[in-house]
């Protein structure tokens, strides 16, 4: 689904490796049977297909690709790191995904108190960007592709929302990341239309605030 984050990790992941793929969009609110039968746990995307064996879960997807093929290496070699790389991703589609939700689903004094909430789990990733100018050092590795989501789709958070959380003297140093982030070919040209994001999750919010009675 194009504009799913998730979905969009796993390509730049295989881009970094070099990897030829076949690309195959899916309608969420009309799901291919191929989507069913590859994934019928939770239905969901992005699946990586794999001399016909499915993996579902981006994270798990990286780890993946990572270990099959061994160009351009993503992860940390030694284990501490690889641990560390594991338990920020997980912090990152855990907390801050349901804080900037949070955020997004929110109006008015609701959504003030859910901004504090985001502010907090930055200063995390700010922390963690000391010295650094990509989560993986001097180049993009696993760290960074798991938290891209939040280099491109936070900033069409704030803007579908009208919120600002990206300050950068707050945040210099995550600012100054996701600018370097964005940069990079790879990401660069594999991001979709941010005009047609803003508007589809304009669309989805509106819809979430009408189902929960604060539109």
């Amino acid at each position: 689904m194009w504009a799913a984050p998730a979905v969009r990790r796993v390509e730049w992941a295989l881009k970094l490796k070099g990897i030829e793929y076949e690309y195959i969009e899916e309608d969420l609110f009309n799901k291919s049977p191929s989507l069913l039968k590859y994934n019928p746990v939770n239905k969901q995307v992005p699946v990586l297909l794999h001399r016909g064996k499915p993996l579902i879960e981006s994270l798990v997807i990286l780890e993946y690709i990572d270990e099959t093929w061994k160009d351009n290496p993503i992860l940390p070699k030694d284990p501490h790191g690889r641990a560390m790389a594991r338990y920020w991703a997980l912090y990152s589609d855990y907390k801050c995904r349901d804080a900037t939700k949070d955020v997004f689903l929110a109006v008015g004094e609701d959504q003030g108190k859910a901004i504090k909430c985001l502010e907090e789990t930055l200063k995390a990733f700010e922390e963690e960007l000391k010295g650094k100018t990509f989560f993986g050092g001097q180049s993009i590795g696993y760290l960074d592709l798991a938290l891209g989501w939040m280099a491109f789709w936070l900033g069409v958070s704030e803007e579908v929302a009208c919120y600002k959380v990206l300050d950068i003297k707050m945040f210099p140093r995550f600012v100054s990341w996701i600018e370097n982030f964005l940069k990079v070919p790879v990401i660069r040209d594999n991001l979709p239309s941010r005009d047609k994001t803003v508007e589809f999750f304009r669309e989805y919010r509106q819809l979430q605030l009408s189902a929960l009675g604060n539109a």
